[in-house]
């Protein structure tokens, strides 16, 4: 048994970064879309010495996971950084802004169950990167660059983490970035009166929508590139679509924007903001910009009464309803370390909080 145990931990390694580590403003700059994440699987794989690969990208963090068949770690390190950098065409000033952390072994186990457990994630237990971790795998498997190895540390990282869900209280209170943002809304206008915006129709907007309208928002306009998508969304809530080159028209009426597309760009700029604001007579206009790459120009905070929050600034927020679910953290946590065990992904029980970037054990560079 000790055999197998060694050889799921052999070779793996994982290169990422996160929110604690880097702030969005380069977090955006290596985001992997979707669309293009196959790709990015082929080129990662390629890479010297790599066996079996899974990319991870999210608004919160970058983490690129393998399994490495020879030569030493810290030359996979340097090979994945390159490729980072070099695939993103980085800028010195944010080559030397990334702070990424090196995971070998069990502390790669460690880290991807409690990532997938939302214990890694700005707001403590949230929910959807139980998701996103299983879309990324999925997609890796998919690329047919998996192997034995990167499929059953994933298939165990899901178990665990349903695990924790059911066996935990980890979950209670608002576990998602959109909930918190709406929270955020809440502090400061009535939702009931509030008439919101919800510029992009993915995931997370359906999390802002759901729980706008279960809290009463008075209406909901959903605007998305693809139109159908809006309509669906629109329709779920109760609420209205709206063209996307035909959004701006309506500004004006709106008290809180929600925005999270994909756009590689700013899709909400001063000058649009600022035309919006004369037309309100400087009226509060609540932005909160969840999109990584970020959709709305920061210097739209500078115009006066617009109140403009990017992903960073939820972090804050998310602290509020945190000191409840850190009370569930230790039994979480020993569900992890029992399922490490049980599964050959570590030979003791041995605690060192190895997963957390702000931890001992952990290599940043």
């Amino acid at each position: 048994m000790s055999d197998v145990r060694v050889d799921l931990k052999h070779g793996l390694l994982c290169l990422g970064l996160n929110y604690r580590t880097t702030p969005v403003e380069v977090r955006e700059r290596i985001a992997f879309p979707e669309a293009h994440l196959g790709e990015a699987l082929a080129q990662v794989r390629a890479l010297p010495g790599l066996e079996e690969v899974v990319v991870l990208s999210t608004c919160n963090r970058v983490e690129l996971y393998a399994r490495q068949e020879q030569g030493d770690e810290s030359a996979a390190f340097s090979a994945l950084t390159r490729y980072i950098v070099e695939h993103f065409g980085l800028q010195p000033e944010h080559e030397e802004a990334l702070s990424f952390y090196h995971l070998t072994r069990e502390e790669t186990a460690r880290h991807l169950f409690r990532v997938v457990s939302g214990l890694d994630s700005m707001v403590l237990g949230e929910t959807e990167i139980f998701g996103q971790v299983k879309q990324a795998y999925q997609t890796a498997l998919g690329a047919g660059v998996t192997g034995r190895t990167l499929n059953k540390l994933f298939q165990q990282a899901f178990s665990v983490g349903k695990k924790v869900r059911n066996e935990t209280l980890i979950q209670r209170g608002s576990t998602s970035v959109g909930s918190v943002a709406v929270d955020l809304c809440e502090k400061v206008f009535d939702l009931k009166q509030a008439r919101v915006m919800l510029v992009g129709a993915g995931e997370m907007s359906r999390t802002c929508a759901q729980s706008l309208v279960s809290r009463g928002a008075r209406s909901v306009i959903v605007s998305n590139r693809s139109y159908d998508k809006a309509v669906e969304l629109a329709t779920e809530m109760g609420g209205r679509a709206l063209k996307f080159d035909a959004w701006e028209s309506v500004l004006h009426e709106t008290d809180v924007i929600i925005s999270s597309t994909s756009a590689p760009h700013f899709v909400i700029l001063p000058e649009m903001v600022s035309q919006v604001m004369r037309r309100r007579r400087w009226d509060p206009l609540f932005i909160i910009d969840i999109a990584v790459p970020r959709d709305v120009d920061p210097r739209v905070n500078e115009i006066e009464g617009v109140y403009l929050y990017d992903i960073d600034a939820l972090e804050a927020i998310a602290a509020d309803g945190r000191r409840e679910r850190e009370r569930q953290l230790a039994q979480c946590e020993r569900i992890i370390e029992e399922q490490l065990l049980k599964h050959g992904f570590a030979s003791s029980v041995d605690r060192a909080d190895q997963a957390a970037p702000d931890s001992p054990g952990l290599s940043i560079s």
